[in-house]
């Protein structure tokens, strides 16, 4: 595994104003994602995970924090509330195995939904894997999911109709 990556550490402000910092996701913050998740609506659930699962089993949770910072990062988006960390979104990348290719996901809390934070973190993660060596990034979105293909197409990416399954949308990136 890679170092932590604290270059990545970045303030910033969202549209109202609050100050978020964005940061690589670490292994002690397994309560932290937990959290976030299980807050998230079970219509968030379902369009980030395509289940319907309430909580990370403690494998899945492992996978989502511990990881090696190169083929596979996950940035978390963090705001202070009555003095403790609350993560708000995360977006992730995960290489395949096309070495220089990666599949990203990203989950922003329901009611940080339009706050600016998507595009943060979308934008930290892009430059963060061009920076990694990727030159493709994608993402496989459920074809009801129109706020996720419209924010992909602001993003760059060319989305369409996945030809294998009609449920499906495929998001493509050139980085």
């Amino acid at each position: 595994m890679a170092d932590y990556p604290a270059e990545l550490v970045r303030n910033r402000t969202l549209f109202d104003g609050t100050p978020v910092t964005v940061r690589p996701i670490r292994p002690d913050d397994k309560p932290l994602e937990q959290d976030f998740v299980q807050h998230l609506s079970a219509d968030s659930r379902h369009k980030r995970f395509m289940s319907t699962l309430k909580e990370l089993p403690p494998g899945k949770l492992k996978y989502l924090t511990e990881i090696d910072y190169v083929r596979h990062l996950a940035l978390v988006a963090i705001i202070q509330c009555d003095g403790k960390n609350v993560e708000i979104g995360v977006a992730r990348y995960v290489a395949g195995p096309i070495e220089n290719e990666c599949e990203f996901a990203i989950a922003i809390d329901d009611a940080w939904q339009g706050s600016g934070v998507a595009g943060i973190l979308m934008l930290s993660l892009i430059d963060a894997a061009r920076a990694r060596g990727m030159q493709k990034m994608e993402a496989f979105i459920l074809a009801s999911n129109d706020k996720m293909i419209k924010f992909a197409r602001q993003l760059g990416f060319d989305v369409r109709r996945d030809p294998d399954d009609p449920g499906m949308m495929h998001a493509v990136r050139t980085l």
